[in-house]
């Protein structure tokens, strides 16, 4: 899979493409089966799959600080798209240029000019273009000019529900983890690179790893059991807080993981943190040592758990 940004031509579309368009936040079950129909669309047509979404995602732009918690972050949803087969990803800056662009613009310039599409697979409601004016049914009135066809793909339902991202940032929001892995397919998770901290954790016999979280907000805080997958692939378990640490820092944003039987030295590594389970929200402690406490409780009733065998992945 290949990542694309810019305006120039892609000699590997000169053919035609089928597309989609999104933000694909958290690529859940839904984006898998729309994205499953469309790589079979690909074979079929022997044309390359492209997914082209928006950095920062429309309504960041919008909404600024006010923005809904983001599922993943680019990087994230790369992986995931990855695993789904698609062949490129076509990612377009979203500033104020593009927030005016009309839709009969933008279709022309970036379905059927830059990639090329013969062949776009949308959902029923679907909205592109200033002030989010144009719809399906312009798109479908637009492609028929450019030998495109355009199709709606339903929205996708299970138990009677309709998945969506914000069905799962709901279910994240009052840490009712194992619905959001259902919604997924897998359980959620949040990938980061390991920074240096202030060492305290070891000096109270918790060793962690520490994970910069340079989201504007979380779509879940708290203290949980975990599964950390490092970058040689090994899979171990652990504990970790998410939020902003109120009893000792409380300004930024941090995800420290404890792994279970583990002393080796993971900076810089990049791991994949899996949340399964939530024990508590994260509160400010009275006191240092009232925090250090709880912390090694926290230990136990995470190992306890694990102990338990309840955790069933699909990662």
């Amino acid at each position: 899979m290949k990542l694309l940004r810019g305006f120039s031509p892609i000699p590997a579309f000169a053919g035609g493409t089928v597309a989609t368009i999104g933000n694909f936040d958290g690529v859940h079950l839904g984006h898998q089966a729309l994205l499953a129909c469309l790589k079979a669309k690909a074979l079929e047509f022997q044309l390359p799959l492209v997914v082209l979404l928006f950095e920062p995602q429309p309504v960041e732009f919008f909404r600024g600080k006010q923005a809904p918690a983001r599922l993943s972050s680019l990087r994230e949803k790369l992986d995931r798209l990855l695993s789904c087969q698609v062949d490129y990803v076509y990612c377009l800056q979203f500033n104020k240029n593009l927030a005016e662009m009309s839709p009969e613009r933008f279709a022309t310039s970036f379905f059927f000019s830059l990639l090329q599409v013969r062949y776009l697979l949308v959902g029923a409601d679907f909205r592109f273009g200033h002030a989010r004016l144009g719809d399906v049914n312009l798109l479908k009135n637009l492609a028929k000019n450019e030998h495109c066809v355009t199709d709606i793909f339903p929205d996708f339902i299970q138990k009677n529900q309709r998945i969506s991202s914000t069905k799962i940032r709901e279910t994240l929001s009052r840490g009712d983890l194992t619905e959001a892995a259902t919604l997924l397919g897998r359980a959620y998770s949040l990938c980061g690179r390991v920074i240096h901290g202030a060492g305290s954790g070891r000096t109270w016999g918790v060793p962690t790893a520490n994970l910069a979280m340079s989201r504007r907000v979380l779509p879940l805080t708290g203290v949980f059991c975990v599964q950390v997958r490092l970058s040689n692939g090994n899979i171990l378990n652990g504990v970790a807080n998410l939020g902003r640490r109120p009893t000792v820092d409380g300004t930024k944003n941090v995800l420290e993981i404890h792994l279970f039987d583990f002393n080796s030295n993971l900076y810089g590594d990049m791991l994949q943190v899996l949340f399964l389970h939530k024990l508590r929200d994260e509160v400010k402690f009275p006191s240092l040592a009232a925090l250090i406490e709880q912390i090694h409780n926290d230990v136990a009733a995470a190992k306890a758990k694990f102990s338990s065998g309840c955790f069933e992945l699909n990662t």
